[in-house]
């Protein structure tokens, strides 16, 4: 379908609510940004393996599964903006808590607060995203998404620029050649030092959510409250999955954030294997995150002339050939692709999440949303399956071969076997159409 230009992608009388929403879209990615490095950070500062690591990603996205229904739920019966301003709290609140988990030194306390964190982001995404849909005509509705999506990767890049120049660049025990041979005073002192850097940025932005939560609590929003709940819940979800293209696009949802995840947090984990250190594999990270940010312009352009499920079997088909790419090759030109399918990937989520939730009512829309929020549950899962992989030889990256290559390349197998599902979801999606 290509859209008349005619038709305004947001309305004048959104324009400003619209800005503000996008806000948020930048807020969250910061929060995804600055928490990918912090798998590393602990795995070094703490002594785990990168399964164990991975309790990082199981926490903050394992919040997003846990969170959505409920969120959907509240915000069936109330605001948009009352959703958004409890996900603000949540969100200061899991930020705030890192403060007393870096004087207690407990891994687990860090993962509460990140698993309260992203309570906050889910009700933030399960009423941004629908929102952002329902701020003008349907016709562009996955445009508009899109152009808000685009707000993520600024928040993707602060988020990195933090984590590397803040975090990663600060911690002593990165500077100790093996931090594990160290006496057990000396690593205290280090461990001590580390997790105070790590909390800092955290606390910092916790403390900015506070001051966003105010702003949107005097800023006059767009009403999107429902008045009529007639409707049982659960012929609500049953006709849902019925429908072929949010239960495919629910799925397809599950493996993408599964895969840019995983794409973005073994970064590290690669750049380990060809002996590149932490605080370089960040600048390669960056990277990443600015093709992210021209490749979600770059779609939000083309979805203008390119049916949106054709260009999202596309992109889909060229993010698995950098991956395949990442697996044959142990080198520079490896991580060039690992850097490259960023940009592919940039289109995925709003795309899916529009042609999932097209043709839906407010009220299905808010129910679907949450399930689609709830596929982020991905993220938790996949990267776990992905250091279990890497942990096959030892605690190394490359402890052994496996089928003619090491065994964090063969991890990149699990975000390829996810992109063929999305090629799958987005050419049944434009036969469709």
């Amino acid at each position: 379908m290509k859209y008349s230009e005619s038709i305004p992608v947001v309305p004048k009388k959104f324009i400003v609510p619209f800005i503000l929403l996008t806000s948020l879209f930048a807020l969250w990615g910061f929060a995804n940004a600055v928490t990918d490095p912090m798998v590393q950070a602990f795995k070094k500062v703490l002594e785990l393996s990168n399964s164990q690591a991975a309790w990082v990603q199981m926490a903050f996205y394992g919040g997003y599964f846990c969170m959505a229904i409920p969120a959907a739920l509240f915000m069936r019966k109330y605001s948009y903006k009352v959703g958004i301003l409890i996900g603000l709290a949540l969100y200061a609140i899991g930020a705030l808590l890192f403060y007393p988990a870096a004087i207690t030194e407990q891994f687990w306390f860090f993962c509460l607060g990140l698993y309260i964190l992203t309570f906050g982001l889910a009700f933030l995404e399960t009423a941004a995203n629908p929102y952002a849909l329902a701020m003008g005509p349907k016709q562009t509705a996955t445009q508009r998404l899109n152009l808000a999506q685009a707000f993520n990767p600024i928040g993707l890049i602060l988020g990195l620029f933090v984590a590397q120049q803040y975090v990663l660049k600060q911690l002593k025990s990165d500077d100790v050649l093996d931090f594990s041979a160290l006496d057990e005073a000396s690593k205290i002192i280090i461990k001590t030092t580390d997790l105070m850097v790590i909390r800092n940025p955290y606390v910092i932005l916790g403390l900015v959510i506070i001051a966003v939560f105010v702003l949107f609590l005097i800023v006059k929003m767009p009403n999107s409250k429902d008045d009529v709940f007639n409707e049982n819940i659960g012929k609500t979800v049953k006709r849902l999955f019925n429908n072929k293209d949010y239960s495919n696009g629910v799925l397809a949802q599950v493996l993408y954030v599964g895969a840019q995840i995983m794409c973005w947090t073994y970064i590290y984990q690669y750049a380990e294997g060809i002996g590149i250190d932490s605080v370089t594999a960040g600048y390669y990270q960056m990277a990443a995150f600015v093709l992210f940010t021209v490749g979600r312009a770059t779609g939000t352009y083309l979805l203008r002339f390119i049916n949106a499920g054709r260009l999202l079997m596309i992109f889909s088909l060229f993010a698995i050939g950098c991956t395949i790419g990442v697996i044959l090759i142990s080198s520079i030109l490896g991580l060039y692709c690992l850097v490259g399918v960023s940009f592919f990937m940039s289109l995925m989520f709003p795309t899916i999440y529009g042609i999932a939730l097209g043709g839906l009512t407010e009220d299905e829309s808010k129910i679907g949303s949450a399930g689609l929020v709830m596929a982020i549950v991905g993220g938790a899962l996949m990267p776990k399956l992905q250091g279990m992989i890497i942990d096959l030889g030892g605690y190394g990256v490359n402890d052994i071969n496996i089928w003619g290559v090491s065994e964090v390349n063969l991890s990149f197998a699990l975000p390829t076997f996810c992109f063929l599902f999305i090629t799958f979801f987005g050419l049944k999606s434009s036969v469709n159409k």
